[in-house]
């Protein structure tokens, strides 16, 4: 890329979101990042992130934690912060990434080069694409497709104030993927940051 890109991928579960985030980062040869994530704050922190793991892009659970003079209990809080901290780091080095989820729409708001989408899907679409991925029947599917949204809305939204998770307002695009396919919505994303590029 001639100059940086930083995109978020905002999706709903079932939407094949980050398959098209990591086709898009691909097409755009740029980096992906998501779980692996851990891997270089696991080299950074010189710790054992596979424990940390099952905390990501999980809401903190307001019970079991509290904040005292700027330090939190939140092994969910903590975890997103330390996320939040390698993004930024990565962004102001002037990397060009992809990154899915973990509020990178609110956390680059206003970044020369950000650009937000979300991607969302046909109810009927998501379903069979969860049964045919993860071996579900379609009770299941659909259980798991309201579990996984309400998660990830809770989770956004108790770290973002500025904006609400799949709000059309707090992206620059909202792309339905069951309309075009995967390979559609990706060649859809990837003709849009090359016109921003021109800008």
């Amino acid at each position: 890329m001639e100059k940086q890109v930083i995109i978020s991928i905002g999706r709903q579960y079932g939407s094949a979101g980050h398959e098209i985030g990591r086709l898009l980062a691909e097409k755009l040869d740029i980096e992906l990042l998501d779980r692996n994530l851990f891997d270089e704050i696991g080299k950074i922190k010189n710790i054992d992130t596979n424990d940390l793991q099952k905390y990501d892009e999980v809401p903190r659970k307001k019970l079991f934690s509290r904040t005292v003079r700027g330090y939190s209990n939140s092994p969910e809080e903590n975890v997103a912060e330390l996320q939040f901290a390698l993004l930024k780091s990565k962004a102001y080095d002037g990397d060009s990434f992809v990154v899915v989820g973990r509020c990178s729409d609110e956390l680059f708001q206003g970044m020369p080069g950000f650009i937000s989408f979300f991607i969302l899907g046909d109810e009927e679409e998501k379903i069979k694409r969860i049964m045919d991925v993860r071996g579900m029947d379609s009770k299941k599917a659909k259980q798991a497709i309201e579990r996984h949204d309400k998660k990830r809305k809770q989770y956004h939204d108790y770290f973002c104030k500025k904006s609400k998770w799949g709000d059309a307002k707090s992206y620059d695009l909202c792309v339905n993927s069951s309309r075009l396919g995967i390979e559609g919505t990706v060649n859809l994303l990837y003709d849009y940051v090359m016109e921003m590029q021109k800008k």
